[in-house]
């Protein structure tokens, strides 16, 4: 295992961190400000080949793997979360094919997928249920050659922008949900499927999260990813996956905050010097640099194990499944602490829209919420003990 960074990922590193100086933060607080989706940053994204980051170069990615991916949320993620989110959740919408789909199915789909022509998303949670799957209600049922889909999902990343979506339903809501449940492939436009409400957000606000409906939704049966009565377990190794891409948001968020805040500490004075020489100030940025980097090392030591996985449906060892849960944890937890320290840092004008630290700390406590709550990962991480 090697996570020094080799010299190609510290040319995209310097090469998204450029970027994301230049095109990304320059709009950040509009975009904040709006609540709108921005395609603009879609195709920023598109252009610099960034959503293929982690997809296999047989389905035209850049097969690059899953610390490089980090690195690249990592560093939107210092300027914009909400456009860090577009990379991570998009592999999130992809894992469930890249994972259980057939040879056919990913000929088929990848392409235009690692390209970011199509956009993906992840549908699992619903209104009655998230952490708890065996609450889990939208409902497929086979009738020929086809599936019916009836159901709701919600706060689902993505669902209203786009054209693919990755979806979990059971298809035995009477039986053990291990082992009658499977995920589908839904794609936009299929009657049936409709785009409810769009959520109204503390953070992110320029991503797209939305109410996903499913009303007699018929999709052919060849957009069943894997085998019949796979789905839990396909669920569980995307999120496994999917989780280092949190924590590197989260990661970037805290990474972002502390920059700001130390540039401000060095530049404001008070009692006849920069507040940085003051030890209430100093200690608060010294700690903050600390967890940062602990978060970090623990981070790339996870995506550098887990890109060593082969991306299919055999299982995990307990202890990647432990670390990828601890990494989501700690990143998430980190960049919360942060950040909340970095408004104190800057007082009254870290209370200020105008300044960027309060947007990253509302930014940053959604980490702490999805892709598993952080109460959950740390029984996942009991339970791998």
């Amino acid at each position: 295992m090697q996570y020094d960074l080799t010299e190609e990922q510290r040319m995209l590193q310097d090469m998204v961190r450029r970027l994301a100086k230049e095109k990304v933060e320059p709009g950040a607080i509009q975009r904040d400000k709006e609540a709108k989706f921005d395609w603009e940053m879609v195709d920023l994204l598109r252009e610099n080949g960034l959503f293929g980051i982690d997809f296999p170069e047989l389905y035209g990615g850049t097969d690059a793997g899953m610390l490089a991916l980090a690195i690249a949320v990592e560093e939107l993620s210092k300027v914009d979360a909400a456009c860090g989110l577009l990379i991570a959740d998009h592999e999130l919408g992809c894992l469930p094919i890249m994972l259980g789909g057939t040879e056919e199915q990913k000929q088929r789909l990848l392409p235009t997928l690692a390209t970011g022509e199509q956009l993906a998303a992840f549908a699992l949670t619903e209104p009655d249920a998230g952490s708890d799957v065996a609450r889990l209600r939208c409902r497929a049922v086979k009738d020929g050659d086809s599936y019916i889909l009836n159901g709701k999902k919600n706060f689902i990343t993505n669902g209203g922008v786009a054209e693919i979506i990755t979806l979990y339903a059971v298809t035995d809501p009477e039986g053990p949900v291990r082992k009658n449940a499977d995920v589908f492939v839904v794609e936009k436009g299929t009657p049936g499927f409709h785009v409810g409400k769009e959520e109204d957000k503390l953070g992110i606000r320029s991503s797209d999260t939305v109410e996903l409906i499913f009303e007699d939704c018929r999709i052919p049966a060849e957009n069943l990813l894997g085998q019949n009565g796979s789905g839990f377990q396909n669920i569980m190794k995307t999120l496994d996956f999917s989780r280092l891409g949190v924590a590197a948001q989260a990661l970037g968020i805290a990474a972002g905050a502390l920059e700001y805040a130390t540039a401000y500490a060095k530049e404001r004075e008070a009692f006849g010097k920069p507040i940085i020489r003051h030890q209430g100030i100093g200690f608060k940025l010294a700690d903050m640099a600390m967890r940062i980097e602990a978060a970090r090392q623990l981070l790339y030591k996870s995506c550098a194990l887990f890109q060593e996985q082969p991306k299919d449906m055999s299982g995990l060892n307990p202890e990647l499944i432990r670390l990828s849960a601890m990494s989501k944890c700690l990143c998430g937890d980190v960049a919360m602490w942060v950040t909340t320290e970095a408004v104190q840092v800057l007082g009254g004008y870290g209370y200020i829209r105008e300044f960027p630290v309060e947007r990253m700390m509302r930014d940053a406590k959604i980490t702490q919420i999805y892709e598993g709550t952080n109460e959950i990962m740390r029984l996942v991480i009991a339970n791998t003990l």
